[in-house]
């Protein structure tokens, strides 16, 4: 008889991938907003920071709107970790769109509508509606299955219970599916959605405590509800103006949100959906929620973009704009004049600038330490010290880089720490923008399309750029 052979099964644990702000947790701001020297991934930049927590500050207290903020400075002095530490301090009742300046110049829909989808998806609506619930203790779940399968629907009893009554409920299929869904069991604390169906558990009651010898952490314990089962809730939904246009736009917009498929949204819909908020505003169904939109590389956008910038913070409904650059003074792209970091002077007008200085051996130091322990990696305290060292005279962004390098060099030689060796053959195996500019001098005239520097004197269309 031939054996069966079963397939392995191997449980699939959810990849986190690393990015570049994955350490990045918050601002590192206490109490008093004053800036932590290392707080919540943030390192130096105390200034930025601080300025920053202000306006974090105002915009959850909801006193600015229509304002905008702009982020500047070198590269690589954490202007984007600054906006990251923003969208994870304001948390998730709070809208937070990002974007890069580059992404407009897309061929499906016009630089003005992206920047319009953007805009609404920074502004949130709040909207509260009364439900009636049953909420209560479960003490026993009686399901009755049918001997035979298919023969007759299951068939059940819910028994619940608050302080003050207890009451058995005769349960269909459905809700004996939704039951299975959430594994209610008894000693949970639940609440039944009566219009919906919808089952919320809402953790385990303390009577029923002592039951398991160990829970897992994620396990919550609350008080047995008291008073009615069935009761009346306020229940709030929180949703971006953007996805209340997608919905509307067409017969099936809601799948629209899933695929990304937006495409471009006429004006009369936007017009319908501001004016049936506006009538919940008054009624007091909905709040707005002005959320922030971060443009990165904004000396990207164009002329036109800048000038409907201009428009929209005009607006009654706009977000807080947070912009960010590295430019110095610029040529504003789609004219031939420059301005300072690209951005046309009426706009910078409008902005509160805030700047970023170039980070300290000392911080470079504690940055790499942040990463290192990010990305799992043990290193030596001379490899550390050597790592800053590249780090100062090079870039902290090539610093960076060589982290992960250097470790599968360590695990390449089958050692547990990285040493000052594996920092120096990832060094000499990969070239800083130095090092890659000093060899293209040396060697430019066998490359295709090479143009050596003009003479001084020469007609010089380009200037070289200095490093």
């Amino acid at each position: 008889m031939a054996e069966l052979k079963l397939s392995e099964s191997r449980d699939l644990t959810r990849v986190e991938r690393i990015g570049a702000h994955s350490h990045i947790r918050g601002l590192g701001l206490d109490s008093a907003l004053e800036p932590r020297a290392v707080s919540e991934g943030m390192v130096g930049q105390a200034p930025a920071r601080k300025a920053a927590g202000v306006i974090l500050q105002m915009i959850k207290e909801g006193k600015i709107a229509g304002r905008a903020v702009l982020l500047a400075g070198q590269p690589g002095t954490g202007k984007t970790a600054i906006a990251m530490g923003m969208a994870k301090s304001l948390g998730q009742e709070t809208p937070f769109a990002m974007m890069a300046g580059s992404e407009l110049f897309s061929l499906e829909m016009s630089k003005t509508e992206a920047l319009m989808q953007a805009f609404r998806k920074a502004i949130g609506v709040r909207i509260k509606e009364e439900t009636e619930v049953i909420e209560g203790e479960v003490v026993e779940v009686q399901i009755d299955r049918p001997a035979v399968s298919g023969a007759a629907a299951k068939t059940g009893k819910l028994t619940m219970k608050t302080t003050e009554m207890e009451t058995v409920y005769d349960l269909g299929a459905k809700m004996i599916e939704a039951l299975g869904k959430e594994k209610v069991q008894s000693g949970d604390v639940i609440a039944i959605d009566k219009v919906s169906g919808k089952i919320t558990k809402l953790g385990r009651s303390f009577a029923r405590s002592r039951d398991y010898d160990a829970v897992g952490p994620q396990t919550k314990f609350v008080q047995c509800p008291d008073g009615e089962l069935q009761k009346r809730k306020e229940v709030v939904h929180c949703v971006t103006l953007h996805e209340i246009d997608v919905i509307n736009s067409r017969t099936q917009g809601f799948l629209a949100l899933f695929t990304g498929d937006t495409g471009e949204i006429r004006a009369e819909v936007r017009e319908q959906i501001d004016t049936k908020v506006a009538e919940w505003r008054e009624e007091g169904k909905a709040e707005i929620v002005p959320g922030v939109l971060f443009i990165d590389e904004v000396h990207m956008l164009d002329i036109e973009c800048f000038s409907f910038l201009n428009r929209a913070l005009e607006n009654e409904m706009a977000p807080i704009l947070v912009v960010a650059t590295n430019r110095g003074i610029t040529t504003i792209r789609g004219t031939n004049y420059k301005s300072p970091h690209g951005i046309p002077i009426d706009l910078l007008d409008r902005l509160l600038i805030i700047t970023t200085q170039p980070y300290t051996e000392e911080e470079i130091r504690k940055i790499l330490d942040i990463r290192s322990q990010e990305e799992d990696v043990e290193m030596s305290e001379d490899a550390k010290v050597l790592l800053t060292k590249i780090g100062v005279e090079t870039s902290l962004r090539y610093a960076i880089h060589l982290i992960t390098s250097a470790a599968l060099s360590c695990q390449k030689r089958k050692g547990k720490i990285v040493e000052m060796e594996d920092i120096s053959r990832v060094y000499q195996l990969f070239l800083d923008i130095k090092r890659s500019t000093q060899y293209l001098m040396e060697y430019q005239s066998q490359y295709m399309f090479n143009e050596m520097p003009r003479e001084k004197g020469e007609d010089e269309e380009t200037t070289p750029m200095n490093f």
